[in-house]
């Protein structure tokens, strides 16, 4: 299994790695390193480091993360590689057609790439177009994005395959009470300090909504300083601290007591895959508020489970705060309970599992059937 941070691995691949360590495969997890390391090991996992430039833009850095790939894959020899986040889903599938490995990427979301149009974007399309032509299976996280791919003929329809973004494990994110009515409202935003993220639009959010409320909190959950072209200054965000607009939580290896704490999870992202945070906090049955773009909406049911606002307004997430604090204990209760709903309905992480076993059998064997009984397979 491969993505830019190991730490992705292990807090969102994690049932994925788990039942193909209980069904006796052999897991590598090649990643750069970080403090989950020691996690991935514990859990089984046999781990070799990546060296990989996350955020530049250098073709001379991507040809050698070609190479790297092909040779840890020739090294290797896995029956598969399970791939996430755009560098090695790209870079990975090319290496992974020299070595002749077979090779799965997710498709997690487009990045900034896609976002910003013109060159940048015409480059990644020739780089898609070209890495995933001859690939079985292409997962895709929501069906903005995969629609945009057969659109622009960066896949074939019978390539893709739509999963419900990474699953969630309803028993381990347990619907939890709403705090007291009598507790002043909690907003919760869980991500990475990312302009894409929407961290502006959140703390104008703020600034709107403290003048009329002001014992409303902000609460923002996520790394400072991340490795990204968007990332967020660390005097920025201790400016906004000092105003009393937000409260920078850190970062923690377990987000549920702090959803737990809160009222209502918020995320004005640009665009996504589909949003674990969102995921989460809708299986705890906190209400939603997100932005109207590709992945966020397929989380929320609109005036149901949530509201959504206009991409890069913090305008309109103000008003959808608005909307959010005139709703009744009860309201806010019952658009909770959709939201929890929801999950068990369509978001269960059993659906992730057997979509990706079936692809492994399909593309290691040619039986769909087989990797579900013939142990020591090697994943990658």
């Amino acid at each position: 299994m491969t993505a830019n941070m190991a730490w992705n691995i292990w807090n969102f691949r994690r049932p994925v790695f788990t039942e193909l360590l209980q069904r006796g495969c052999r897991v590598t997890v090649l990643a750069p390193p970080d403090e989950s390391i020691a996690n991935l090991q514990d859990a089984g996992c046999s781990f070799v480091p990546l060296e990989m430039d996350v955020k530049g833009l250098n073709p001379i850095e991507d040809l050698k993360l070609v190479r790297a790939f092909r040779r840890h894959f020739l090294e290797l020899r896995p029956d598969a590689v399970l791939s996430y986040t755009i560098k090695n889903n790209i870079f990975g599938a090319l290496a992974a057609r020299l070595a002749k490995v077979p090779f799965i990427p997710n498709v997690t979301g487009l990045g900034t790439a896609f976002l910003s149009g013109g060159m940048l974007q015409t480059v990644a399309e020739l780089l898609y177009r070209s890495s995933y032509r001859n690939l079985p299976v292409v997962f895709f996280q929501n069906d903005d994005d995969r629609d945009l791919f057969l659109k622009r003929r960066l896949v074939r329809p019978g390539q893709t395959q739509l999963l419900p973004g990474s699953g969630i494990d309803l028993l381990r994110y347990a619907a939890a009470p709403l705090p007291a009515e009598n507790q002043p409202p909690i907003f919760l935003m869980i991500s990475r300090l990312l302009r894409d993220k929407g961290v502006y639009e959140y703390v104008e959010a703020a600034q709107r909504v403290k003048q009329r409320f002001p014992t409303v909190q902000f609460q923002i959950l996520g790394a400072i300083g991340a490795d990204n072209r968007t990332a967020i200054d660390a005097t920025e965000v201790d400016a906004w601290k000092n105003e009393g607009l937000i409260e920078h939580l850190g970062t923690t290896d377990d987000v549920r007591p702090h959803i737990a704490n809160a009222h209502c999870v918020v995320l004005p992202s640009y665009r996504e895959g589909a949003p674990r945070t969102l995921i989460e906090g809708a299986a705890m049955a906190r209400p939603l508020i997100a932005t109207d773009v590709p992945g966020c909406r397929s989380i929320v049911d609109p005036d149901e489970s949530g509201y959504l606002c206009e991409v890069r307004s913090g305008s309109s997430l103000a008003e959808a705060c608005f909307r959010f604090l005139d709703l009744s204990y009860a309201e806010k209760m019952a658009m909770g309970t959709a939201g929890r709903r929801k999950m068990e309905r369509q978001f269960d992480e059993r659906i992730i599992i057997d979509s990706y076993f079936a692809a492994l059998g399909k593309v290691v064997t040619g039986n769909p059937e087989i990797f579900a009984t013939a142990p020591q397979k090697s994943v990658c």
